[in-house]
């Protein structure tokens, strides 16, 4: 895609230097803008464990910064099949193409810190140690639409203000509640993880259970109610399990929470025996509660100058596999609708923007629940040594990989832009639900 001249530049505050965050500068970027990112954490630390990246963002951010599609993949698992097995004994129901769920599973720390390196490299300034006090606020200023300029105000007093304002924040995003004008907390989704990820030494070395360590690999059981992943990455040399279970408990949402190990053993008491002692001889676990938000009305400001970013409006659960890919490309999104508008129509682009993702990010996340909720109950009424079809449990996210979100926005914009225009001018956006 294009970009644009100096002359004709918007200025874009970016705040939050995550993964979407970063993705989300990246794609600014590259379609010319000035782009400056603020992050309230002093340092980030190799925090998490897996997390999918699809050919649907890998194809964008080899665009944005050339090299990093090849450091995100050598990052990834590189086994080219995932299993998914019954619960109890192992069984196998189903093998498919790794690339059928999430595209390439990586530690999380690892490809954040290749999208770090990436803004870096593009020299876009990322300030650290940079918290919002409050929440962001307007100053007066023109625009085609309103007389409302964004700034926001740092910890330290520091004021910044730009055309625009990106709040790619996460889930708990203050700005969620500036842009739809009431707290909306996030709700439980009815379901949590215990997650561990630690190195394999001792499972090498056990002639048991060696077989999941030996190189990369994919697994999955499934059962009533309850589901565990299990992959290895860098040649079997780090182990992550992570066990989803019932939501019984009042656990804040938090990636530091520590899990219950007895409570582990507890849930897996009648999980294989091949791969049972292995999490049961985990040393700790984090316990986190899997949160979720219902689709909100809208992901803009109503001076339109405000816009919502990845988790902070489109949150998906651990199964849809496509969090981080689904953020990338709203950030391709997003900056092609402000190329398209011009620095005078940042409100046609924002609206634009929110009314072309809304549904493409409906289906990523509605996909999530369908395979969360056909694993947990596939075998409930299966006669014993019944198996399910195979089709019953496969994961159905290839579909999404195809989708080029900048191409679309360029064959979209014209009906979306003239039916968004009218909507401005009449005063009345419709909301997206």
């Amino acid at each position: 895609m294009g970009s644009m001249g100096t002359s004709d530049r918007c200025k874009v505050i970016v705040v939050g230097a995550g993964l979407g965050g970063c993705a989300t500068a990246l794609a600014l970027h590259h379609a010319g803008f000035e782009v400056v990112v603020y992050e309230k954490l002093r340092r980030f630390m190799r925090l998490g464990d897996s997390l999918g990246l699809g050919e649907n963002a890998l194809k964008l951010l080899d665009r944005w910064s050339p090299g990093l599609r090849e450091d995100l993949v050598e990052i990834g698992n590189k086994s080219k099949y995932m299993q998914i097995r019954r619960w109890e004994d192992g069984q196998l129901l189903a093998q498919q193409e790794l690339m059928d769920m999430a595209g390439f599973i990586g530690h999380r720390g690892d490809y954040h810190d290749a999208f770090l390196k990436a803004v870096a490299k593009e020299s876009i300034p990322l300030h650290m140690s940079s918290e919002a006090s409050g929440k962001a606020e307007r100053t007066q200023g023109n625009s085609a639409y309103d007389s409302e300029r964004p700034k926001i105000t740092l910890a330290d007093g520091t004021v910044d203000d730009a055309d625009i304002i990106v709040a790619v924040d996460g889930i708990k995003s203050p700005a969620r509640e500036l842009v739809l004008g009431f707290d909306d907390k996030p709700k439980a989704s009815g379901y949590a993880c215990f997650r561990a990820f630690f190195k394999a030494e001792h499972i090498r070395d056990d002639p048991n259970s060696s077989k999941y360590a030996k190189e990369e690999c994919v697994n999955f059981w499934i059962g009533e109610d309850v589901h565990v992943v299990q992959n290895t990455l860098r040649g079997g040399a780090e182990f992550n399990w992570i066990l989803t279970h019932k939501d019984t408990e009042d656990i804040k949402e938090s990636w530091f929470q520590p899990g219950d190990m007895d409570q582990v053993r507890d849930i897996i008491k009648d999980l294989d025996p091949e791969i049972a002692p292995i999490l049961a001889q985990t040393k700790e676990c984090l316990d986190w509660k899997i949160c979720y938000r219902d689709p909100i009305p809208t992901w803009v400001s109503k001076n339109h100058r405000i816009v919502l970013l990845g988790d902070c409006c489109h949150p998906h659960l651990p199964t849809s596999a496509q969090g981080a890919s689904q953020a990338t490309e709203s950030a391709g999104v997003l900056a092609q609708c402000l190329l398209l508008a011009g620095k005078d129509n940042v409100p046609l682009a924002t609206r634009v923007y929110e009314k072309l993702r809304f549904p493409r990010t409906r289906i990523s996340q509605t996909a999530g629940e369908d395979l969360r909720d056909r694993w947990h109950s596939v075998l409930k009424n299966l006669d014993k040594g019944v198996l399910p079809k195979p089709e019953d449990v496969h994961v159905k996210n290839r579909h999404l990989y195809d989708y080029d979100a900048e191409l679309e926005t360029h064959k979209q914009w014209p009906e979306l832009s003239k039916r968004v225009g009218s909507e401005l001018e009449q005063g009345r956006i419709l909301p997206l639900c």
